[in-house]
């Protein structure tokens, strides 16, 4: 999914809007995946290339009567060193072949489990929470909202003073509502409204002061 211009200019607007009836500060931020899965890929392999291994040491003659068949046709006598030079060899050709499949990022992200997925945008958010928004406003009232396009998930982060107040369920509606719009294609329209109703939740509990500056961007953040 592409990020637009008209996307940003929809996300920014809606957030310096929210933020007219709130002193809370909210941030978006979309990345195009929240991590490479390279150790997943890693362990994939490994887990393939095992189970090759385990199925040669229970059923080894249909793969040396193929290895046979392809050096000419006869039989050979195997030796516990030619065994164990074709397992090394099989093992290292299935390990080699999965990474490479896992290179491909339809492939990869297909392969992974979505519990790992979601744990890997939690942790994303987190700390891109940590370092764009936790305790750089004045009363500690930021709140991230963070969109991983590859897994199809997202997550709402808040600061201390908000967590206090506000419990981590009430997101849900405003999580329904911006993934609603954005499984439909629209991006841009669903963080939107992920925005608007964060600020609704937030402005009976924190409203915004007279006095009250803009401490954080609007605008939406692209990594």
């Amino acid at each position: 999914m592409q990020i637009t211009h008209a996307d940003s200019e929809a996300v920014t607007r809606a957030v310096a809007e929210a933020e007219l009836k709130t002193s809370g500060e909210i941030v978006t931020v979309v990345a195009q995946e929240s991590d490479g899965y390279t150790d997943v890929a890693l362990a994939l392999s490994a887990l393939v290339a095992f189970t090759g291994l385990v199925l040669l040491a229970f059923f080894p003659d249909p793969v040396t009567g193929l290895v046979d068949t392809l050096s000419g046709g006869w039989n050979s006598e195997w030796t516990a060193s030619g065994l164990l030079g074709l397992a090394s060899a099989i093992t290292i050709v299935l390990f080699l072949a999965t990474f490479a499949l896992t290179l491909s990022p339809a492939v990869r992200f297909a392969l992974i489990p979505g519990r790992v997925k979601t744990l890997r945008v939690e942790d994303a958010a987190i700390r891109h929470f940590k370092v764009g928004a936790e305790r750089r406003t004045h009363g500690r009232t930021g709140v991230l909202i963070f969109v991983s396009l590859r897994e199809h998930r997202a997550q709402i982060v808040a600061d201390s003073a908000i967590a206090e107040q506000v419990p981590p369920e009430v997101w849900g509606d405003a999580m329904v509502d911006m993934l609603r719009e954005i499984k439909a294609g629209q991006l841009g329209a669903g963080i939107a409204a992920g925005v608007r109703d964060v600020g609704e939740i937030l402005a009976p509990h924190f409203p915004r002061a007279d006095d009250d500056q803009n401490e954080l961007p609007d605008r939406l953040i692209q990594l």
